[in-house]
């Protein structure tokens, strides 16, 4: 193996004459590019390198030779300590360094004879700067994990084809790469980790002490692919419907992870509400309470059974246009003034005829599986359950329309009547009405 350093000193002439003491703002495109790509085999080289030195360093402190180990010299308690120290790194990150430099460099038999590297491929790729010292420890892992049931061929041949995909690959790629390979290399090995995996899911939900429900889960691929799947279609379809209005003024934005959680609350608030479920719910149900001076006014604050933290009226009002949830207004002694009913809301057949009219969310165009039948007139104060008086939104257009002053008014009778939504003054000092989605493309004639 030749000397890693006189690679690496190419490679930093090269950035250098890329990038010779002018500012890098502004610096051409092309350029640009170019130098990340030197300075990326750059730094892939400068840690094979690396691993090389953390492999001796290791050598040189084996534990046979107590005090007089490298390590202990230098008054650490082994050489990962060394590494780390040095490095301003994690004991796992030398400990990874110290394993790809093992298992990249030439091997010394008892006969004093020097043998190629365990992993000959991987430490070609090394030399050259190909591959990142990530990438390398998590092929190494692997192909050490199986070795003993692959064979030495079926090794040599998935090491090879590895090392000549994983340049260009992020980890997250090369990850998805490795478990393919590991499948093919040990097709019996399969079921036990996936047992594993099955063994280890878990769901965690806590509330912290600002009132917000903490879920942290893991999840086997069995379990996993439904949650995942509904979870992006929902996102996707959104995504979709806000690409068509990419210049809406009062969209709501918000991130993936935001819309991610967004749709796992519908998801469940769906289960909640749907008639025709297998689900072993029991009638649970969501059950908020409010004063009636505080749902009248809008001052106070609601609780919602369950959770500690209370929340605002607005917040209450919104969740008791949903299904699957029953608000309990209280008096001013905290007597039972009125006991809504889950079911209150619009039954299958008005929501089909809802959906014909305003085919989807009547305000960005969400499809339907993604909205839910609203009260015109809020329910709170007195929204009567018939076609006139309901709509279907999406839950981020439900919170702007709550939230922000918008108000709605529904023209015409039955499937054929429009969809009106008057914008607040700050968003339209002249308050023009603008059409729901469906009657909003409709071809006058």
């Amino acid at each position: 193996m030749t000397n890693p350093l006189d690679a690496l000193g190419t490679t930093v002439a090269a950035a250098a004459a890329l990038w010779s003491g002018e500012p890098i703002e502004g610096m051409a495109g092309g350029r640009l590019v170019a130098l990340n790509e030197e300075l990326a085999r750059a730094r892939r080289l400068l840690d094979g390198a690396h691993a090389q030195v953390a492999a001796e360093i290791q050598r040189q402190s084996r534990p046979e030779l107590g005090p007089e180990g490298l390590a202990k010299i230098q008054g650490y308690r082994n050489p990962t300590a060394l590494i780390a120290a040095t490095n301003g790194t994690t004991a796992g990150e030398a400990a990874r360094l110290v394993q790809v430099g093992e298992a990249t460099a030439p091997r010394m038999l008892l006969s004093g004879e020097c043998a190629p590297a365990r992993h000959p491929h991987v430490a070609a790729a090394l030399e050259k700067g190909e591959i990142s010292t990530p990438a390398s420890a998590a092929i190494i892992s692997m192909l050490d994990k199986v070795a003993i049931r692959a064979g030495r061929e079926a090794i040599a041949h998935a090491e090879q084809t590895l090392v000549a995909q994983a340049p260009g690959l992020t980890m997250d790629q090369l990850s998805k790469l490795i478990l393919r390979a590991e499948a093919w290399l040990d097709p019996d090995g399969v079921l036990p980790r996936e047992d594993e995996l099955r063994a280890d899911r878990s769901l965690r939900i806590r509330e912290d002490r600002n009132g917000a429900v903490i879920l942290t889960g893991t999840f086997d691929p069995e379990h996993a692919a439904p949650i995942k799947t509904a979870i992006e279609a929902i996102v996707t379809a959104q995504l979709r419907a806000a690409q068509e209005q990419p210049d809406d003024p009062d969209a709501v934005r918000r991130t993936i992870p935001q819309m991610q959680a967004d749709a796992l609350a519908l998801l469940c608030s769906h289960a909640l509400d749907c008639d025709h479920t297998d689900l072993p719910l029991g009638g649970a149900t969501v059950i908020v309470r409010v004063s009636l001076d505080d749902l009248e006014n809008g001052t106070g604050h609601a609780t919602i059974d369950g959770l500690a933290a209370p929340v605002t009226v607005s917040t209450a009002r919104r969740m008791a246009a949903s299904g699957g949830i029953i608000p309990c207004v209280l008096g001013s002694q905290s007597e039972i003034l009125d006991w809504g009913r889950e079911k209150r809301l619009f039954t299958r057949a008005q929501r089909l005829a809802l959906a014909e009219r305003d085919d989807g969310c009547a305000m960005c165009g969400a499809p339907p599986g993604h909205t839910r039948a609203h009260h015109v007139t809020w329910w709170s104060r007195g929204g009567g359950t018939d076609l006139d008086e309901g709509l279907l939104v999406c839950d981020p257009c439900h919170h702007r329309i709550h939230d922000n002053g918008w108000e709605i008014r529904i023209a015409g009778k039955g499937v054929m009547a429009t969809v009106w939504f008057i914008p607040p003054a700050y968003v339209d000092p002249d308050r023009t009405p603008r059409r729901g989605v469906r009657r909003r493309f409709d071809l006058a004639v």
